[in-house]
């Protein structure tokens, strides 16, 4: 049996591992959100401030964490062989939980996971014991620290109102103080925002960066040989004070004699600090449970008890972390931040959400979010009416943003907002967490800087009446996955508990194997996926302000959706011959796609037309009337897609073989025109367009003569009306995206011969 906690120890030591970095990618938004969005500082530098403030962290933090090992549970209540089974559960739930959460992009808290994961596992093994020993359902509380859980669930609640709430209203204020041209204001004004802000920063670094590592616990002669967290907490006030007057002096200093940017160092000093409380306090999220497992072993092992026999009491005393596991958890955090992929996109998610620009909306308006910003409208409207007009117009005059003359290759490199808001999100999560660690409360750091970032956009008008709607829904689908993660969590750490305990020897193997699948499974999804963004062609927006110039930007979008628009009609067809349903599925997935990125073309019309010039606006109308016509083959394609799909998926009968040829010859013959129409559109030669115009004819009566040979069939031998329904849906949809196709390639060959030669009628009208 020893060999199984062994086997054990090795897992949840690798286990270790792979939760660091799975935590890494989904913490970093905490501490890199403000910095990378604003773009105060270079993206390298961000990266090196940061690490530095993790690897400093992770030395000096205490490396154990407490709830780990009495937090949710009882240690004495429990024995060794029951305590590893817990610690194994949470484990696994808790690489899998996390690693779901960074690849569908979405922050969530590694604190509240871990804590639910525990009080499931603890929960699960405490009601077996009782059902064991015959007690009842209440004698399970004995097992549990419920007053921590209910702690932990107040703290969730707390971080999202309180830090959204406070965020709002220090942002408000601050830009009704500082405006967007807070950089023209007088020297004192930045010195003041300096000093408190950065008084705010490094205060957090002590109450909350240091409090609670090995350091903070150390008594020191300078301070009268009392420990540095009595100290802290004993002259509050004085320590505020010396450093706000420090800061506001330095930050004048800095301003007027050596022209620094003070916001720009706000946010640098920020970013450490956040990176350095981070590490120091959630890195036990992430070593905290194996290392207990890890001393529980090492403790058992030396007794010679049996495990069922060895009560883990000794958990509750203190045991300090080797050295080296903490420099070890360091560096695997510094490596993750600089190349997880992962980290990357839960850091876009924040940022597109608190945007100032315009960006692509990832969710979708639900009625709840269209509930919110009404309330939000009527409050709006109601506020007009009790404040007086010289009021609006003044607040109004502050939160006026300036005009920032870009190139048009340069309007997409916009920051997401500016340095003001980027301090706020700093300073104001500092504050948020610094006063709820003094005060024992257990906020988490995720939720606090999300929601502090969420207040502050709302504050700054970053969601307007173009964007709010999707804001709003994407802040509720973030918060719904923060209690989907307790919830799971606790369910899942619960049931895998169960089944360890059903038989340890077989189970942890099996259990083991599943993550390993599922873990590589997901990184191997992930990496393909985000090959396939890199690699396949995508649409892009006309940005010329003449017709000559839309033509030739356009030509690429054409040949883009021609080349798609092959792929997916013959995947349709060959979907339906083979009645392969994947492929079909598959292909459905890709024309939705191809839809959504001509909406968003369609979407950009304002902006490109905006950008016009007088002389150039005939542009207009080219590039409108092109969307439509890409618009129309994508909803003949998606028709086509869907409908093939749905008669396989229904089980209905297959096509004749009569019906599945013809359907070839129609494929093939469409084939050779988008082959055709895309080389013209590639290389650019758009003579060509004239003799694919003259083939009209032949395709439309090859189609036409193939639903004349279904009537005929229909009539004598034709005994499945789904088929029946299906073929002419196919042929009829054919006809519909084969003219689309001309009249997309009329107007180009119209428009291009104007502008180059005589126009070329083509020989037959557009149907």
């Amino acid at each position: 049996m020893e060999n199984i906690y062994l086997l054990m120890i090795v897992a949840l030591a690798v286990l270790a591992i792979a939760d660091l970095v799975i935590g890494v990618s989904n913490d970093a938004v905490n501490f890199l959100n403000s910095a990378i969005g604003s773009k105060a500082i270079s993206f390298k530098t961000i990266m090196i401030v940061a690490s530095i403030g993790v690897a400093i962290g992770a030395v000096f933090s205490s490396g154990m964490m407490e709830v780990a090992r009495k937090g949710i549970f009882n240690p004495h209540e429990f024995m060794f062989n029951e305590i590893m089974i817990i610690f194994m559960a949470v484990m696994i739930t808790d690489i899998l939980l996390l690693d779901f959460f960074n690849t569908v992009g979405m922050p969530t808290s590694t604190t509240v996971s871990i804590v639910f994961e525990l009080l499931g596992a603890s929960v699960a093994m405490a009601l077996i014991k009782v059902a064991h020993d015959g007690g009842g359902l209440s004698d399970a509380i004995n097992y549990i620290n419920t007053s921590k859980a209910t702690e932990i669930i107040f703290g969730i609640l707390l971080s999202v109102v309180v830090a959204f709430t406070v965020g709002a209203i220090v942002q408000w204020v601050a830009r009704l103080l500082l405006s967007y041209n807070f950089e023209k204001k007088a020297n004192w004004v930045g010195a003041l925002f300096g000093g408190i802000a950065l008084t705010s920063i490094t205060y957090f670094i002590f109450i909350k960066g240091l409090n609670g590592t090995s350091l903070a616990s150390q008594k020191f002669g300078f301070l009268g040989n009392t420990s540095l967290d009595y100290y802290i907490e004993s002259h509050v006030l004085l320590i505020v004070s010396l450093s706000l007057t420090f800061w506001i002096l330095l930050s004048y200093l800095l301003i007027a004699i050596f022209k620094t940017n003070i916001y720009k160092l706000i946010i640098l000093v920020g970013t450490f600090a956040l990176a350095l409380a981070f590490a120091g306090n959630d890195l036990v999220n992430f070593i905290g449970v194996p290392i207990a497992g890890w001393i529980s072993y090492s403790t058992w092992a030396a007794s010679g008890i049996p495990a069922d026999a060895f009560s883990m009491g000794f958990l509750a005393d203190k045991v300090p972390t080797p050295t080296f596991l903490l420099v070890g958890a360091g560096l695997i955090m510094v490596a993750t931040l600089w190349f997880s992929s992962k980290a990357k996109a839960v850091v876009k998610t924040s940022l597109d959400l608190s945007s100032q620009e315009e960006t692509k909306e990832r969710f979708q308006p639900n009625f709840l979010s269209r509930g919110f910003v009404r309330f939000a409208i009527l409050g709006s409207q109601m506020s007009s009416y009790i404040l007086p007009e010289s009021w609006q117009v003044k607040i109004e005059k502050q939160f006026e943003k300036p005009v920032i003359p870009l190139k048009k290759d340069k309007t997409y490199e916009l920051p997401a907002f500016d340095l003001v808001r980027a301090a706020v999100n700093l300073m104001v999560a500092a504050v948020l967490i610094s006063i709820a660690t003094s005060m024992k409360l257990p906020l988490s750091t995720t939720y606090v800087t999300f929601m502090v970032a969420m207040g502050t956009s709302l504050a700054d008008r970053a969601w307007g009446a173009e964007s709010a709607v999707y804001r709003v829904a994407g802040v509720l689908n973030v918060i719904g996955g923060w209690f989907f993660t307790a919830f799971i969590a606790f369910i899942s750490a619960a049931i895998i508990a169960y089944f360890l305990n059903w038989n340890v020897k077989v189970m942890v193997p099996i259990f083991l194997l599943i993550a390993t699948f599922l873990l590589v499974r997901s990184y191997i999804a992930h990496k393909k996926k985000t090959q396939e963004t890199k690699e396949e062609d995508s649409l892009t927006r006309a940005e010329s302000s003449s017709v000559q110039g839309v033509i030739h930007e356009s030509a690429g979008n054409i040949a883009n959706v021609i080349k798609r628009g092959n792929r997916i009609y013959t995947n349709a067809i060959n979907g339906l011959a083979k009645q392969d349903l994947t492929l079909l599925k598959k292909n459905k997935k890709q024309v939705v796609k191809l839809s959504n990125e001509i909406d968003e073309l369609r979407d950009h019309i304002f902006y490109f037309i905006k950008n016009l010039d007088e002389s150039s606006v005939g542009a207009s109308s080219f590039y409108i009337n092109i969307l439509g016509y890409l618009q129309d083959i994508a909803q003949s394609l998606e028709y086509i897609s869907k409908v093939s799909h749905k008669h396989v998926n229904n089980n209905h009968k297959k096509l004749k073989f009569s019906q599945i040829k013809e359907l070839k010859e129609v494929d093939e013959r469409f084939e050779r025109l988008f082959e055709n129409t895309r080389h013209a559109f590639e290389s650019g030669s758009f003579e060509e367009i004239g003799l694919i115009l003259n083939r009209k004819k032949e395709i439309v009566t090859l189609v036409s003569t193939k639903i004349h040979k279904q009537v005929e069939r229909t009539r004598t031998e034709e005994s499945s009306p789904k088929n029946t329904t299906l073929y002419f849906s196919l042929l009829l949809e054919t006809k519909d995206l084969l003219a689309a196709i001309m009249n997309l390639l009329e107007e180009y060959h119209s428009a291009f011969d104007s502008s180059i030669t005589p126009a070329k009628i083509p020989d037959e009208p557009i149907e």
